[in-house]
């Protein structure tokens, strides 16, 4: 079967991978209306194209913390990513850096930095989990930095991790022949079993739970990375993130894996954007499977977007080729609505090429299925 879009991955990754690998990838915390919201609230943008506008070049370069990328898709930080692939995060790498464009390795990678690093050339961000051993932290960003990583994008909406029902039902835990390779040295690579969720287990141990606005300044003290903070959904969380020093922001509910009715980020962005005032950019994650959902982002003010779980679905049906594969789709459908939108750069991509349903008095009506 030729794959035509980025979500058709998700049912040969389900098909192929064991259920509570599926389950753990695909999962959202509690009652999930979070997790089918962040795809949802994308139907409640529609477009307002403008025509006979030449288009016949159209130009997706953007510059990310001074970084000169393909386009404004790129690659949000996914856990053991050897569960999906034998390859991993080796093949994310190849196929972000094929792309170019950034790719963001976990803190809970089951390939190490330097590993990462290892695979050749490319723009690479760190994502960062704070331990309650601030020696581990300290330790890990130096290895970042080291391995050439270029940015921190500090998780902060994980003080524990949210309860994702699934992996209580399937005892998670990560294969016994891998490892947090980022941790192996230090004894704190293996999951034990646990009788609910053997990640939450781990979480409630080592994840510093007095994590607050003052540790952001403390980790500027130890690297002189650009800091993003992942995890703000508020104006007031906006205007902190600013006085911390954040170098940038990513809109982010956790793929709807921590707090359950928290808003959609794409309906939570432009609260962000609003906040920030253009003193730092504003970056979403969430949901994002069409080129019009990068769009719409982009015209609500985001600088570029990220992806995680068609990068994990697409790892597990064909390795580095499914992950390049879900970029260029992805590139392909960004620049077609471009086009038809009739926008030739980023910069012209503004606000009113869309009406969101709450601009509008009444919601948009629901199609007949």
């Amino acid at each position: 079967m030729e794959i035509t879009n980025v979500s058709e991955y998700e049912a040969i990754a389900k098909e192929k991978l064991p259920k509570m690998v599926f389950d753990y990838y695909a999962s959202g915390a509690e009652d999930q209306w979070t997790l089918r919201q962040n795809r949802f609230a994308f139907s409640k943008i529609l477009f307002r194209p403008r025509i006979l506008i030449d288009v016949s070049k159209i130009d997706m370069t953007t510059t990310v913390l001074g970084f000169k990328i393909s386009m404004p898709i790129m690659i949000a930080p996914t856990a053991m990513q050897k569960m999906a692939h034998p390859e991993g995060e080796y093949a994310t790498a190849r196929a972000a850096s094929a792309a170019d464009t950034i790719m963001t390795l976990s803190s809970w990678a089951t390939s190490s930095v330097e590993e990462v690093a290892s695979t050749g050339p490319g723009i690479r961000f760190f994502q960062l989990y704070v331990y309650k051993d601030r020696k581990v932290v300290a330790q890990l960003v130096r290895r970042a930095e080291r391995a050439g990583f270029k940015a921190i994008a500090l998780t902060v909406d994980t003080p524990r991790l949210g309860r994702r029902e699934a992996d209580i039902k399937n005892r998670f835990t990560l294969p016994p022949f891998l490892t947090l390779k980022n941790f192996e040295g230090l004894d704190l690579g293996k999951m034990d079993e646990a009788n609910d969720s053997g990640l939450a287990s781990y979480v409630a141990g080592q994840i510093d739970r007095t994590l607050s606005w003052k540790d952001v300044k403390w980790l500027q003290t130890i690297t002189s990375l650009p800091i993003l903070v992942k995890g703000v959904i508020t104006a007031e969380d906006t205007r902190l993130a600013v006085q911390s020093g954040a170098a940038g922001i990513i809109v982010s509910n956790h793929g709807a894996r921590q707090l359950d009715y928290v808003p959609a980020t794409i309906m939570a962005l432009e609260e962000v954007v609003k906040a920030a005032q253009g003193r730092i950019p504003v970056f979403l994650d969430g949901g994002v499977r069409r080129g019009t959902d990068v769009f719409k982002a982009l015209a609500l003010g985001a600088s570029g977007i990220f992806i995680g779980r068609p990068v994990v679905y697409s790892l597990a049906a064909e390795g580095e080729a499914g992950v390049r594969k879900v970029l260029q789709m992805l590139r392909d459908e960004f620049e077609l609505t471009m086009a038809l939108s009739g926008c030739r750069s980023l910069r012209e991509i503004t606000r009113d090429h869309i009406v969101t349903e709450w601009d509008q008095p009444r919601p948009f009506p629901k199609p007949r299925l």
